[in-house]
């Protein structure tokens, strides 16, 4: 028999490596999780930025299999700040008694197959090599920092900040402040700090769509409501096609009138989150352009109604598509309010150059900063992965197969990549990320099980392997899925257009999370049909 030191190796300990470690663990399976990070929490370990916040409400921000401790667990608020996730995940292990399962400072820096031993050899940053069976990523959409092309990016002498490794200790008191970005993760860390700085300047590119996030706290008596309805709860979260807890609209925009329509924002713009704004108000606003348009017109109406400088206003305006992951703030417009908050344009006046003490602009406008701050977000989905020697059994490394474009099946498999698993690959669903990951978490699990039985059976070690017409399929669907979604037509991480230099390609299964759990029970149904026999 072939030796290895595990059956498995799960290389993150965030959301997705805790659960994957424990579904294993239950298998009575040999499990070593590695994290590069000194604990747990993999996104919300490296990204303590100001401001983090989950913008999922909290009922749906968390792990579904555990009904005791979704009961007792405390949480009072709508929306679980940063620090509120990581003690969650933190607790979840302690909980669980899966810390003896970990290792921390240390990171995966290469794995290689092995076909005549059926096993992955794992190199890693200790110098250490480790042998398993199988090697599942649970990297996470969201880790390879992405910093922009500017000149000068290093010359500056103040203090510099990546918001996805932020320090333990910060204090921006009594000093200028400049943050590049103004995604999700730049609204958040904007509207935190703009209260605590002498002067704060959003260098912005694209101006976004924020929606009030709607964020109050949970009274008594819904948390007991709540705490009876769990399993209902989850399943209609898991039938759903975001998985953000409410029920995705069927009404077209332009089929109630214009003053219902104005209505029916309304609503959503004070209920808050932005998935909801987005798609539980109408059903066409993602692909149909003047249904788009109309959602774009009342956000912009509400920007000129809460930033009383029109200078500022008429920046902070978006023009693109409302077609970017749906943002949600608690106060950020009325940051600009502030006479200490400015904001400069950088497409029109792009920054020419980064200097020693702060940033110049194409207009040749200086910007005298104490701080810096990148709020630029990541090479995102696939950026881990290419940045890691991992070795197939064609001898190439997974930066290869992916050269013109990253594919796999169900984002989770790889063809020549045997027993080795993704979770939240390239064309996993656009959705709430927990419940996805719980779903192929799930998924792998079950598929790494079966093969043992498999193994055991033929007094060998069964291959688990994604077919490449199988992939290809898979990869087309996804492609035809976002064809004629606005998503596709604006520039932004979803399709890899943040990343100077990067290839634009299909990132996202885009059919929801109950049809992409629908399509994993029939091809289970099919004897794991698009998956080579074992």
């Amino acid at each position: 028999m072939t030796s290895f030191d595990y059956d498995a190796i799960v290389v993150g300990a965030g959301f997705a490596g805790i659960y994957m470690c424990k579904k294993l663990i239950d298998q009575g399976l040999t499990v070593k999780v590695i994290e590069a990070a000194p604990d747990v929490g993999g996104t919300w370990y490296w990204n303590r930025y100001p401001g983090a916040m989950s913008d999922t409400r909290s009922i749906l921000y968390r792990y579904s299999w555990d009904l005791e401790d979704l009961r007792e667990y405390p949480w009072g608020r709508e929306y679980l700040k940063g620090p509120e996730v990581l003690t969650y995940l933190q607790h979840v292990v302690k909980r669980h008694n899966l810390r003896q399962y970990m290792v921390f400072n240390t990171a995966m820096e290469a794995t290689t197959w092995n076909g005549d031993q059926s096993t992955w050899t794992v190199s890693l940053s200790t110098g250490e090599k480790l042998k398993a069976r199988y090697v599942v990523s649970a990297v996470g959409i969201l880790s390879k920092q992405n910093y922009p092309d500017i000149a000068g990016l290093n010359s500056f002498k103040g203090e510099t900040y990546h918001t996805s490794r932020w320090p333990a200790t910060y204090d921006f008191q009594n000093k200028r402040v400049g943050v590049i970005g103004n995604g999700s993760t730049g609204v958040q860390v904007i509207t935190a700090l703009a209260d605590h700085v002498k002067h704060l300047t959003s260098f912005q590119r694209h101006p976004q769509y924020v929606v009030p996030a709607g964020d109050k706290e949970i009274s008594p008596e819904t948390r007991r409501e709540i705490d009876d309805n769990w399993d209902s709860i989850w399943s209609k979260a898991k039938n759903s096609t975001f998985a953000f807890g409410f029920k995705e609209s069927t009404v077209p925009t332009f089929s109630v009138s214009d003053e219902e329509r104005e209505q029916i924002f309304e609503k959503a713009w004070q209920y808050g989150s932005g998935f909801y704004f987005m798609f539980g108000t109408f059903c066409d606003i993602s692909y149909n352009e003047d249904a788009n348009r109309a959602a774009q017109d009342f956000i912009r109406g509400k920007i000129a109604q809460k930033v009383k400088d029109p200078v500022k206003a008429n920046k902070l305006m978006p023009r693109d598509w409302f077609a970017r992951r749906p943002l949600c703030d608690t106060g950020y417009y009325e940051k600009f309010n502030k006479p200490n908050v400015d904001v400069v344009d950088i497409k029109s006046n792009p920054i020419s150059e980064i200097t020693p003490t702060g940033i110049r602009t194409q207009d040749g406008t200086e910007f005298e900063l104490d701080a810096l701050i990148f709020a630029t977000g990541f090479d995102a989905v696939d950026g881990s992965y290419k940045k890691l020697s991992i070795v197939g059994a064609n001898q190439k490394t997974l930066g290869d197969a992916w050269k013109e474009a990253p594919e796999s099946y169900l984002g989770i498999s790889v063809p020549e990549f045997p027993n080795f698993f993704m979770v939240l690959g390239p064309n996993s669903p656009f959705t709430n990320i927990p419940p996805t990951i719980e779903t192929q978490v799930e998924f792998i699990s079950d598929m790494i099980e079966k093969a043992n039985q498999s193994g055991t059976i033929k007094k060998n070690q069964a291959i688990v392997e994604a077919e490449p017409t199988a992939t290809k399929d898979w990869c087309k669907q996804c492609d035809d899925l976002s064809a004629e979604s606005l998503f596709r037509k604006t520039d932004s991480w979803i399709f890899g257009a943040n990343v100077a230099g990067k290839k634009t390609s299909v990132l996202f299964y885009f059919g929801g999370l109950a049809n992409y759990r629908k399509a994993l029970q029939e091809l289970v149904e099919n004897g794991n049909r698009g998956f080579k026999p074992f």
